[in-house]
């Protein structure tokens, strides 16, 4: 591992530096006040660098820890300066619990179960897990003892029906089939007012102007609360494009799917920060009964730190 360290005047200015001389696979090290009012960035060539990696003679503090964790995840110097500040709030001497205050400075964390609407209706882009997902949220309420009733209006994709009606008949729940807006209204004002109603779309893509259409009709069909079902691991440029289309189709909580797939949280991270958007739940495992839980910000926190801080 080969260390440089660059000065700017800002944090932006050092970190434009690392990536002209180093690249863009550059990891940060150590971020640091330089005494004279500019900032001390010490990166290194190994994308493979954590905190935890770092050697003793660099003798990391808290932020350095902090700032290199979430470099490495892909979140923009910016945003790891905001965080990285917000943080020093934390307890000084626990990263996990210093970043979680950071985190929830800056985002927005609101589980489901905490405001929990009657009827949600689970929207994102093709193949984010939201069938799976309603599964998983349908096998909480079951386990909570309420009512649940489930309806698709994914008609198109094969398999798709097939696929929520097993998840029902294991959790002895009705489900209904429908792509009508009309007929979805109808759906969900005949249902008994005490059942849970989870509503599973087809995956569309969010820069077709169709496809949104054709959402939109759905979501403005019924009372229910559009929530955002979006997978981990995107691209960051791409993840912010999406998050904001679908704020503006009024989603406002967001359940991140295939956690324990992804490497980097960034683009999550970013997104929800650049979109005002929520995080709500967690997929963190693929298993139907125990796989999502509420996303709080000392959950994320952990996450983004290396194994074995603390």
């Amino acid at each position: 591992m080969r260390l440089r360290t660059f000065t700017g005047k800002t944090t932006a200015e050092a970190m434009a530096l690392v990536r002209t001389h180093l690249g863009p696979d550059a990891v940060i090290v150590s971020a640091k006040d330089d005494g004279q009012g500019g900032m001390r960035v010490t990166a290194a060539l190994d994308n493979d660098v954590l905190a935890a990696d770092i050697p003793a003679d660099t003798d990391p503090d808290l932020d350095t820890i902090l700032s290199t964790a979430l470099i490495h995840h892909g979140i923009a110097p910016a945003l790891c300066s905001r965080l990285v500040d917000a943080s020093r709030k934390g307890t000084p001497d626990k990263a996990a619990t210093a970043l979680a205050a950071g985190l929830a400075a800056e985002l927005s964390f609101q589980s489901l179960s905490a405001q929990e609407p009657r009827t949600v209706i689970l929207v994102g882009p093709q193949g984010s897990g939201k069938t799976v997902t309603a599964a998983k949220l349908a096998t909480r309420y079951v386990l909570e003892g309420k009512r649940v009733r489930i309806i698709t209006t994914d008609l198109a994709r094969a398999g798709a029906i097939a696929q929520i009606e097993a998840f029902a008949r294991i959790l002895q729940v009705p489900v209904q089939s429908t792509d009508s807006a009309t007929v979805l209204t109808n759906m969900v004002a005949a249902a008994d007012p005490i059942e849970r109603i989870i509503i599973d779309t087809a995956g569309i893509n969010p820069f077709n102007d169709g496809d949104r259409r054709e959402l939109e009709a759905l979501i403005g069909a019924t009372n229910a609360e559009p929530v955002l079902i979006l997978a981990a691991g995107g691209d960051s440029a791409d993840t912010i494009d999406i998050v904001k289309i679908f704020a503006a189709l009024g989603c406002h909580r967001a359940v991140v799917t295939r956690i324990d797939a992804a490497r980097r949280l960034g683009s999550i991270v970013t997104a929800a920060y650049e979109a005002n958007m929520a995080l709500a739940e967690a997929g963190i495992a693929p298993d139907i009964a125990d796989g999502i839980t509420p996303l709080t910000s000392m959950l994320l926190a952990r996450l983004l730190l290396p194994k074995g801080a603390s």
